[in-house]
This record gives C-alpha cells, sequence and structure tokens, in this order.
C-alpha cells in the first residue's frame, strides 16, 4: 500500500492510504497517462490557466538542502573511514556529488537519488576496494544514517514558506510534497517549518510500492487522490530530476528554482520558468490573473525523446512487443510470442536478409564472418596485455545474427555454469530449470532422451565427413588419460567427443532458419531489414517504444514492452545511448540520464583461445579445398548445390573436447576444437601445406572488460575493451592450453600424422616465449558477454532480475548473452537459445517448466588434472 498524507486537523497530519502503485491504482493512472500522452509526448507550451494544484521538492526546493546535507555527507564519510580503515573521503565525497571546497552539494547522487540507489552505489564503491559483497552491505547498512529529526537552527527555510502556502491555500489552489527523502525526515521538515497543516499530500521515497522521481507515478497519484487534472498542476523543484518529473507527468507548468544545486543554464533547457527561490510563485501563480505569461515552445534536451512520438503520424504503429535485433534470441521470441494471436509483435534488424549461399553453405563461413555487409565488422581498443593489438571482433548483423555467422557448433556447457548463475543472484536459472528449455528447443537427429529434445524448431546434427584425423585426435586424448564421452551435451560434458553442430541436412540452421521463417506468414509478426534503432523512448521511466533509422529517415514504433537482443555489445550501447547506464559516462555524453544503472556495459567476458598448428605427413587435410585449387572448389560447390553433401556441409571442427586445467578444478575449464587443416587470421589466411591445429582456450577467464560509447552517434561504433589476459591466472591458463595440446598431439595415435610444430613453434618453449607467442596470436572466440548481467536486486552490478526485466524501469527487457552472469564454458548460442526460450515463457506468462532431475556426471576425483 502507498501511504499518504492528507489534509488533517490542527492536531497535525493523517496518515491514509491509497490502492498500491502495482495494482488498481495502475489501472486507474493509465487513464491520466492516455489523456496527458499527446502532452507528454509531444513537444508542448505551458499551460496558461491558473493551476489547480502545486507540488513541491523539498530539500532545495523548501529548504536549503546545503545546511542540512552537507554535514551529513561529512559524518556519513568518516564513519565509512573508521569502519574500513581506508582512506575514502575523495570517493565517498565525488560519489555523493559534494564540493567539499565549496561547502556545497552539486547536482548528483545525493541530490537526486533515493537512499536505496545511494546504498547501491555505496557497496559498488566498498566492492572496487576489494571489499566482498556480503561485507560490503554489511559496512553500508551500518554507517548509512537515515535523516531523522533535524534541528530547527539547522534547517533553513527560503523566505516564509508558511506564509507563501498560506497564500496558495487562499487562492484554493491544493498543495502536495513529493521528495526522494524518507517519510519521517520529510514529516519532520514540515513541522519544522509550521506548514504540514497546509500540505494536503505528501509522497516519499520510501512509500512501498512506489517509483521514484522521473517516473511520473507519484504524479498521476497526487493528481488522481486530490482530484486535479495533470494540465493544471505545478512542479517546483531545484533538480533536473523535478524537471523530468513533471515533463514526464505533462504536467501544466515546470518551474525550477535557483535556491537548491541546478544552474540557470540547465534549468532553462526544459522548465518552463525559472525563479530565484519559491518566493517567485507569488508573481507567477498568485496575481490573480486567470492567464500566466506567455512561454516560448519548450525544446529541452529531455524533450528530445519525446518529440519523436507524433499522435497524428502515419508511421507509428502500436505492436504488444518490439524486438530489438532479430539474432539468435530475437527470432525465437518472434516465433514464440507471435504463436499467441493475442499479441502484434515487431522484430526489428540493422542488417540485411540472410538471402545469400554464404550463409547457408556451413563451409563458407568464413565469407559472413568477415564480410561487414553481414556483420559489425568490430575492433576492440588497443589491447594492454595483447601487444596493444586492436583485435577483430565480429558480431552478427543479419537475420539470424551470429548464429548465421558462427561455425554451428553446439555446446550448451557445463551444469554447474548454470548452478553458479543461481547462486550469483539468477534465481530459477539453475540446470534443472534450464535443461527442460535446452531440450524445448532442439530436434537432435539421435531422438529424444533424457538430455536431448527430439520435436523442437533447432535441428542438431553430428558431423558427415568421417575425416581420419578426427578419430585420431579422440583416440589421442584417451591415450593422454582424458575419458572419451558419448555425448558432452548430455550425462558426462568431461572428455573428447564428437561435435554437435546446428546443420539439417547440409545447411546452416540458424535461429533465422528455425524459428524466424516459419512465423514470416503470421499476419502479427512484422520483421525489418537494415534498420538501426537508434534509442528506446520512454515515458519517465517506463520504456514505451523504440526510435529507429530506415532508408535515412528517422522512424518511431510504439509497443506495450520493449525487448533488447542486440547481443552483448549492441545492447549495453543501446541502453547507454537511451539514457540507461552509469550516469558521470553518459554526462560525458550530455545523453539525458533516464536510470542511473552502473553495470551496463560492465563485467564484459570473453573466451580468448590460439590455434596450435601442426604439419601433417599424409594427404588427409583440408589443404586442398581452397581457391589454390579451383578445381576441387568447384566439385565442392557444385556438390552442395545439387545435394547438400560432401565438405560444403559441414564446419569441419567435427571433434570437441573439454578437460581440467589441474588438480582441483571442479569441473571442464578448457575447450579443444579440432580442425583437419590450419588458418590464421579468422580464417583469412589459408594453410601452406598438409597440416592441422586445434582450437584451444580457458574458459572461466578472470580478466573483465566494458563496453562503453565512444559518442552518442548511434552509428559510431562502441568502445569495447575485452581487457584479455589482465590477470596472472589468465595468462597461466592460456601457457596451460599450449602445453596440453602439445602433449595430445605427441601421443601415439598421431604419430603416422604428426610433422614439424607450425605454431607456437619448437623453438617456442619457456614460459616467457609462450606469453609472448598468446600476446602476438591469441583471438577472440567470438564469445563476449556478461555486459548487461542478471542478478539479484543487491547486487550494484546487476542490470536485470530473473525475470529479465530491466531493474528500475517498466517494460523494458534483455534477452540475449549479455545478460549471462558469468559466460558458459564452451560456444554460447546454445545457452542463447535457451534463454531466449525460456523468456518466451515469463513473457507469455506460462508456467515453467518442470525442473529436471537428470544426474550429471563427476569425476571420481578431482585431485588429479585427469
Amino acid at each position: 500500500m502507498l501511504r499518504v498524507l492528507t489534509k488533517a486537523s490542527k492536531a497535525g497530519l493523517k496518515a491514509t492510504c491509497l490502492p498500491s502503485l502495482r495494482s488498481s491504482h495502475r489501472s486507474r493512472c493509465r487513464l491520466l497517462l492516455q489523456q496527458t500522452a499527446i502532452r507528454c509526448l509531444s513537444t508542448r507550451q505551458p499551460n496558461q490557466k491558473k493551476p489547480k494544484l502545486i507540488i513541491f521538492d523539498k530539500d532545495g526546493t523548501l529548504i536549503c538542502c546545503h545546511s542540512i546535507w552537507t554535514p551529513w555527507v561529512k559524518d556519513t564519510t568518516d564513519r565509512f573511514i573508521k569502519k574500513t580503515g581506508l582512506n575514502l573521503e575523495e570517493k565517498i565525497h565525488h560519489l555523493l556529488s559534494y564540493d567539499p571546497k565549496e561547502d556545497r552539494l552539486l547536482p548528483g547522487l545525493l541530490a537526486e537519488s533515493t537512499s536505496q540507489i545511494i546504498k547501491r552505489q555505496l557497496c559498488q564503491l566498498l566492492q572496487d576496494e576489494g571489499i566482498s559483497v556480503d561485507r560490503s552491505l554489511e559496512i553500508v547498512e551500518d554507517c548509512y544514517k537515515e535523516m531523522g529529526t533535524i534541528d530547527a537552527n539547522v534547517l533553513v527555510s527560503h523566505g516564509d514558506v508558511n506564509k507563501l502556502m498560506t497564500e496558495i491555500k487562499e487562492q484554493e489552489i491544493k498543495i502536495a510534497v513529493c521528495t526522494a527523502d524518507t517519510r519521517a525526515g520529510t514529516i519532520n521538515t514540515l513541522k519544522v517549518i509550521d506548514v504540514e497543516h497546509l500540505v494536503d499530500m505528501v509522497v516519499c521515497s520510501d512509500d512501498p510500492g512506489l517509483l521514484p522521481k522521473p517516473n511520473a507515478d507519484a504524479a498521476f497519484a497526487i493528481c488522481e487522490k486530490l482530484g486535479v487534472e495533470p494540465e493544471r498542476t505545478v512542479m517546483v523543484g531545484d533538480t533536473m530530476t523535478d524537471i523530468n518529473f513533471g515533463i514526464n507527468a505533462g504536467l501544466g507548468n515546470i518551474v525550477g528554482v535557483l535556491s537548491g544545486v541546478s544552474t540557470k543554464k540547465d534549468l532553462h533547457k526544459s522548465a518552463d520558468y525559472v525563479i530565484d527561490d519559491i518566493q517567485g510563485l507569488t508573481s507567477l501563480f498568485l496575481n490573480r490573473s486567470s492567464q500566466l505569461p506567455n512561454k516560448p515552445q519548450r525544446h529541452g534536451v529531455f524533450n528530445t525523446p519525446a518529440r519523436s512520438f507524433s499522435t497524428t503520424s502515419n508511421r507509428s504503429r502500436e505492436y504488444s512487443h518490439v524486438i530489438v535485433g532479430a539474432g539468435s534470441a530475437g527470432c525465437i521470441l518472434a516465433n514464440r510470442l507471435t504463436e499467441d494471436q493475442s499479441n502484434n509483435v515487431m522484430l526489428l534488424e540493422a542488417g540485411p536478409k540472410d538471402y545469400t549461399w554464404k550463409i547457408h553453405m556451413p563451409a563458407a563461413l568464413v565469407y559472413p564472418l568477415c564480410d561487414d555487409k553481414y556483420n559489425w565488422f568490430y575492433h576492440t581498443v588497443p589491447q594492454t596485455h595483447m601487444n596493444s593489438r586492436k583485435m577483430y571482433q565480429p558480431r552478427g548483423r543479419v537475420w539470424g545474427g551470429s548464429s548465421s555467422l558462427n561455425a554451428m557448433c553446439y555446446v550448451r556447457g557445463h551444469a554447474l555454469d548454470y548452478d553458479g548463475w543461481e547462486k550469483a543472484g539468477a534465481e530459477g536459472w539453475s540446470y534443472a530449470d534450464c535443461l527442460p528449455y535446452f531440450k524445448k528447443a532442439q530436434c537432435h537427429e539421435s531422438g529424444e532422451s533424457e538430455y536431448r529434445g527430439g520435436s523442437g524448431p533447432l535441428n542438431v546434427s553430428r558431423g558427415k565427413t568421417n575425416n581420419p584425423l578426427f578419430n585420431v585426435f579422440l583416440e589421442a586424448g584417451q591415450q593422454a588419460g582424458y575419458p572419451r564421452t558419448q555425448d558432452y551435451n548430455g550425462y558426462q560434458f568431461e572428455g573428447f567427443d564428437f561435435m554437435d553442430f546446428t546443420i539439417h541436412k547440409g545447411i546452416r540452421w540458424s535461429t533465422a532458419n528455425a524459428y524466424l521463417r516459419p512465423a514470416l506468414k503470421r499476419s502479427n509478426l512484422k520483421v525489418t531489414s537494415k534498420t538501426l534503432t537508434t534509442r528506446v523512448l520512454f515515458d519517465g521511466t517506463k520504456a514505451v517504444g523504440v526510435e529507429y533509422k530506415q532508408g535515412g529517415e528517422i522512424k518511431t514504433v510504439r509497443a506495450d514492452k520493449v525487448i533488447l537482443s542486440c547481443g552483448s555489445i549492441n545492447t549495453p550501447q543501446l541502453l547507454m545511448l537511451s539514457g540507461v547506464g552509469n550516469a558521470d559516462e553518459l554526462k560525458k555524453h550530455d545523453i539525458p540520464v533516464v536510470n542511473h544503472l552502473p553495470g551496463v556495459g560492465q563485467n564484459l567476458q570473453d573466451h580468448l583461445e590460439v590455434y596450435v598448428q601442426m604439419a601433417c605427413s599424409q594427404p588427409v587435410s583440408l589443404y586442398k579445398a581452397q581457391w589454390k585449387f579451383p578445381h576441387n572448389m568447384i566439385k565442392i560447390g557444385l556438390q552442395w548445390f545439387l545435394l547438400q553433401t560432401g565438405l560444403g556441409a559441414t564446419s569441419h571442427l567435427e571433434a570437441v573436447a573439454f578437460i581440467r586445467s589441474r588438480a582441483g578444478v571442479e569441473y571442464p575449464d578448457i575447450q579443444f576444437h579440432f580442425l583437419p587443416s590450419s588458418v590464421k587470421d579468422h580464417g583469412r589466411v589459408n594453410p601452406e601445406q598438409h597440416s592441422f591445429q586445434v582450437h584451444v582456450g580457458a574458459q572461466r577467464p578472470e580478466s573483465r572488460g566494458t563496453i562503453a560509447l565512444q559518442s552518442k552517434n548511434p552509428e559510431d561504433h562502441p568502445l569495447i575493451d575485452p581487457n584479455y589476459l589482465s590477470t596472472e591466472n589468465d595468462r597461466w591458463e592460456m601457457r596451460e592450453c599450449i602445453k596440453l595440446a602439445r602433449e595430445i598431439f605427441e601421443q601415439d595415435a598421431f604419430a603416422a600424422y604428426r610433422g614439424k610444430e607450425i605454431l607456437p613453434g619448437v623453438d617456442m618453449q619457456s614460459d616467457e616465449q609462450l606469453d609472448a607467442f598468446v600476446r602476438e596470436h591469441g583471438e577472440t572466440a567470438y564469445h563476449p558477454s556478461c555486459s548487461a548481467k542478471m542478478g539479484s536486486e543487491k547486487d550494484p552490478m546487476a542490470v536485470v532480475n530473473n525475470r529479465t526485466e530491466v531493474f528500475g524501469m517498466e517494460n523494458l527487457y534483455i534477452v540475449d548473452a549479455s545478460i549471462m552472469p558469468n559466460v558458459t564454458t564452451g560456444n554460447l548460442n546454445a545457452p542463447v537459445t535457451m534463454m531466449a526460450e525460456k523468456a518466451a515463457d515469463i513473457f507469455r506468462g506460462r508456467e515453467k517448466l518442470a525442473p529436471s532431475d537428470a544426474p550429471v556426471y563427476k569425476p571420481s576425483s578431482i585431485e588429479t588434472q585427469r
């Protein structure tokens, strides 16, 4: 229930209740939203009629915020320093936007946010200092003291507030106070300045079910309770959060006061009027005139999203869902959501349709992988620990997304990956919860089992080329002491096995083929291509649609729910372009802050890999399957185009292994892909002789990277920093990867095929030499993830909850690899398909599939490495 205060007798304020904003009240507010949508979502002029209601902010508006909050900042800082023993003064002052030289607050966290948000940021600050999450929470709870009773000698009001409010009431104008402060502190303040009997209603940040400013819910609650139209309501405040609150609610007049933290320049951007302090309201609204002074149309930065909407434009439609990104997750969601005819879905894709043989022929994967027509063709920022290389980072920009570019390897990961997700705060995403959705998606050629699906849209098969080197690799693994598993996606993940592929009858089975094409015939699905989404549009903190660029024209689409499935690079970029992210970073690019969410673009994880290559002493490799031998290539092409068989019908990575790097490791942390050829530079450099190689890399890197904006231009690539090899453990693991790969190639099984080592080369033996090789030759395994991670609300760096809802927002969701709490073991396409299937059930309100009780293999001992 939302607790509010209504006008009371001389004895003081009486507390009454409004229905929860999350239930019946929200439905009533929806009508108000509709009635004010035109004014709220388009460029507007101030209402010239005399107001019936004035909503005041408290600190900085009614009273001086500096006199009460600067001592609080100092005391709070001292408590943290004493508790931690760390010199945190400068960092806490910066976090709270306190200027110690001027002894005043600045616009920022303390002046504009709720105590819950401030606590989360203090927790993150402590974690950045190396303090654990649990300990950080304890320290914050102990050191953060809410503002309670305020000494009347310290409190400074802006003029005679009692006299001003008395005059307002004499004009039959109602009064409300809406503040980010607590209820206890607010009531105390109103009593001290002797206005509690004049205030009709109070809304505070700790009222249950209340979304904080600049969300418009509180404004609608006030207008409804007091029986006043938003158009006849005035908002008065000292921060841009107050101004946006009024704009989002479509209030008739918005007044900025210079008595708080914001400057005249800031307030003039969006406020209808700017006055020195609240005493200026007398000349504005209490002059007995029925009309107010004219004010030119407002075109401030906070109106920009609103101007994108036009209630009469024939280019703006209403959908139940708009999905941004027709990639691995987006295609699945489009299919599953449109199974329900009550849904009306629009799917936006930045790239072209997948109408090319280069995508559908599995062996042609290098073409789309290295062609900027079908992928974003990203590069990282210079990598500090990789010889300052700008490393190629391809991501899908085509129907099917990266499932139209990848090597089609179907790898679910280990059961403990998902149990780890749940421990990290993603409740309901354990292996037992996820396995049923892996099965729902899958149609394995071997049929259904306790682990495999047999009737899903995503066809999965095993390689068909029977190159002798694959069996040699599997045999060598067993000779080296590793287990042979019959299904690494089933009971036993650990060991050597043949690879599963998303290939069906010789054709790449991307999610565009598996899910999107069957849904295209549905009348409730609209799919675009070459459509760049430039930002999400908000009404306060509620997502109401997106803006996109198509054919050089800017358009908008409105929807009840906005789902971002752009991938781990584009999703955080789009969030930040839309004003959702770390406020400090957004301000650097002059992007208005909709929601300060510091985890956006953080926690980026990726698998790094190297190629260990050997010359092959027998002519059984793929050496002659290149354009150096055109007659062979023509034969391969004809066989595939006519029959979808032969060397064109596979990606050739038909053997795989997952092993543990050392004793004590609970489950595999190294992956091998075996290829009966040798390539370099993402396949752009072909072999010069018969050869074979393994792609090998560590699966649980400690390094964490970032996605950041290069600019506010949506067409500028973001700054991608995987921060590869930033820890000594990561460097040790990559050295160990090479050593273990060499050991496998030294087994007797390879004796008849083993030639000279090509890479790293027999001369590269010392740890220093191997480190140098990795720095120069390491490449992405194409698994960027975790840049908008899922977690609990206690985790200040979590971006979405376990229902994929973005924290602090309404109707905004993320479903792609960016929300993984931690990267899974192996390739990521299979996990993303599972996540999308699971999210689709969440969106449709369906009961989740029953958890699986299928057993999982555990080694008899982890005291040895194998």
